[in-house]
């Protein structure tokens, strides 16, 4: 990105500028560059557009807009990068296996060539252990596929973070609830279908449903109408097959925004559901 366009964003920069130049910093410093350098070369012009759309008009919406792409396109980046490095190392990992499982084969014929009757014996427990450490590997090789998968499928429908608490997925209330109301819109069924299904490729995996206000109205109005976003969503996932005991829904009210309340933007961003995954306890 040229340091002109950079300058030009001094001053009253949106959200969705200033999370597209962090996503597209991660990237960059990622392994993106090396595994995916058409898909950050896109991230890149993307964001250079959003850059030159702030720098000519800086109350401009189509800024935000191009951010958000923007920031979607530097995320793709980094979840093709994950998989495509995924892939190598499990590439490495099968003929390291492979070539192990020869040294043992060769070395146990070697150590019991002088018993016919022992060799037969050492060969079937050297199966029975390779067939063993084979499966063992296949599956954990295709958890953490299926892990990679559903990352980059994530990145694509929301705000994905990982934070200590485990992964986050941020949906804008505003896409979910019409003002002041607790029913899923229709459009928010199908982000919560795709959603769903990302979800139950690992659906042992405990959720948390966080329903965040902005500011305006009472305090235990927010909380109530945080609780009911949230018990809504938890609902519409259990309907979609994940099981009811692995979800929580909390209200968190007005009590942890994002942004300033002060303005129409920033209590557009405090309005939203926050879908924690947690993390593995093991």
């Amino acid at each position: 990105m040229s340091a002109g366009l950079v300058a030009g964003c001094s001053a009253a920069v949106p959200n969705e500028l200033v999370s597209a130049r962090e996503a597209h910093r991660r990237a960059s410093a990622g392994p993106a560059a090396k595994e995916a350098p058409a898909e950050l070369h896109t991230a890149s012009a993307a964001l250079e557009r959003a850059e030159r759309s702030f720098k000519d008009n800086k109350g401009s919406y189509k800024t935000r807009d191009f951010a958000y792409v923007a920031e979607r396109k530097a995320q793709i980046a980094e979840a093709t990068a994950s998989i495509a490095k995924e892939r190598n190392a499990q590439t490495k990992a099968k003929s390291d296996f492979e070539r192990t499982q020869g040294d043992i084969v060769s070395n146990a014929k070697a150590e019991l060539s002088d018993s016919r009757g022992q060799q037969e014996q050492s060969k079937r427990e050297a199966k029975t252990s390779a067939a063993k450490l084979a499966s063992e590997k296949e599956a954990r090789k295709a958890a953490e596929a299926r892990e990679a998968r559903a990352m980059a499928e994530l990145a694509t429908l929301a705000s994905v973070k990982d934070e200590q608490r485990g992964t986050v997925i941020t949906l804008s209330g505003s896409v979910l609830f019409a003002s002041n109301q607790t029913n899923l819109l229709p459009a928010a069924r199908a982000r919560l279908d795709q959603v769903a299904q990302v979800l139950m490729s690992n659906p042992e995996r405990k959720l948390v449903i966080e329903g965040h206000t902005d500011s305006r109205g009472s305090e235990s109005a927010n909380m109530n109408l945080s609780q009911r976003r949230a018990d809504a969503v938890r609902s519409y996932l259990v309907t979609r097959q994940y099981e009811p005991d692995l979800i929580q829904a909390r209200g968190m009210g007005e009590g942890s925004p994002i942004a300033d309340n002060s303005n129409a933007e920033g209590r557009a961003n405090n309005r939203r559901v926050e879908i924690v995954i947690e993390r593995d306890a093991s």
